[in-house]
């Protein structure tokens, strides 16, 4: 008898435990549903102490870490530039941080030396005039997990139906919310100085690998069209001489005829280099379009649009530059 008593006491705590976890579970968010909306931010200009960072978006952890432990009472962010399904995990690029200021207060010198004796920088985002945006529970550190994993994937859905462009993606942990925002404008703004200088060396070293490039064509291209020029002047001459051999006095006839070939030669080679300038422009013209598809960015690669949470750069830096 006293066996079956202890088994189920043992059933009773495992179901007990069971139950348990499963409450911390739906406490922690499981099946809050996320609404994804376009409107108004939930927060204004802020200050914030921040460290860049380049690797797996998994190293984040630290740096929250790092901030909590110089002052616990201000709230962290997150601000994530790189797309993970896209980019390989040691080329992800991210800021973290705490927010010292909101709106038109402005953090204290006490904040600002504390934050920089620990390596932290100081930078200022505007608000944001519109955003894409999603809430989600934080109550326990498993809030963090779920929100990741379901937060991220109904912003992607939503932002692609839409034909958006949102980026970067930033988290901020507030009281007992998650917010996700993804500006819709202006996203130059919401670049610290470290991810600003790599976009710089990214698309100053693409533009070298494109010059490079061209001038390789152009050397080929250039050296075929000699190598065409040349056989067709020698055939011209044989055509010439056997002409006037076999048949001396319709000589001038086949020059005539020569002559019209190597007329509609040369036409079609200026035909082929119209082709070729109406190309150039062309692809000048769409290069000088993207900017207005992706307002007040840079960005006029593909892949570098999908690499991005969702797209384009920074029109801020062009300006600059």
């Amino acid at each position: 008898m006293s066996d079956w008593v202890l088994l189920g006491l043992i059933a009773a705590l495992v179901m007990l435990l069971l139950l348990t976890i499963f409450g911390f579970v739906v406490y922690s968010g499981l099946f809050t549903e996320v609404v994804v909306s376009a409107g108004s931010p939930p927060v204004g200009s802020i200050t914030l102490a921040y460290k860049f960072r380049v690797g797996p978006y998994g190293e984040s952890g630290q740096l929250f870490t790092d901030g909590c432990s110089i002052s616990s009472k201000l709230c962290s962010i997150g601000v994530y530039y790189d797309n993970p399904h896209t980019v390989a995990p040691e080329k992800c690029r991210f800021a973290i941080g705490r927010i010292l200021s909101e709106g038109d207060a402005k953090p204290s010198e006490e904040q600002i030396k504390r934050f920089q004796k620990y390596g932290f920088k100081i930078f200022s985002f505007p608000a944001p005039s519109h955003v894409v945006m999603a809430t989600f529970p934080f109550t326990t550190p498993l809030s963090i997990h779920l929100a990741v994993n379901r937060v991220h994937p109904a912003l992607d859905t939503y932002i692609k139906e839409r034909k958006l462009c949102a980026h970067p993606r930033i988290e901020i942990y507030k009281e007992d919310r998650i917010y996700f925002v993804c500006p819709l404008a202006r996203q130059g703004d919401f670049y610290v100085p470290e991810m600003k200088e790599l976009e710089r060396k990214s698309r100053a070293a693409a533009a070298e690998a494109e010059d490079a490039q061209t001038d390789i064509t152009g050397a080929d291209t250039m050296s075929e069209t000699s190598s065409i020029s040349m056989e067709a002047t020698t055939d011209s001459r044989d055509t010439s001489v056997a002409t006037s051999i076999l048949l001396p006095f319709p000589a001038s006839r086949g020059r005539e005829e020569a002559d019209n070939r190597s007329e509609h030669s040369y036409s079609e080679s200026g035909a082929s280099g119209s082709s070729f300038e109406e190309l150039d422009l062309e692809v000048t013209g769409e290069g000088e379009g993207a900017p207005g598809l992706l307002p007040d960015m840079g960005y006029t690669g593909n892949q570098e649009v999908t690499d991005k949470w969702t797209k384009e750069p920074i029109a801020a830096e062009r300006g600059e530059e």
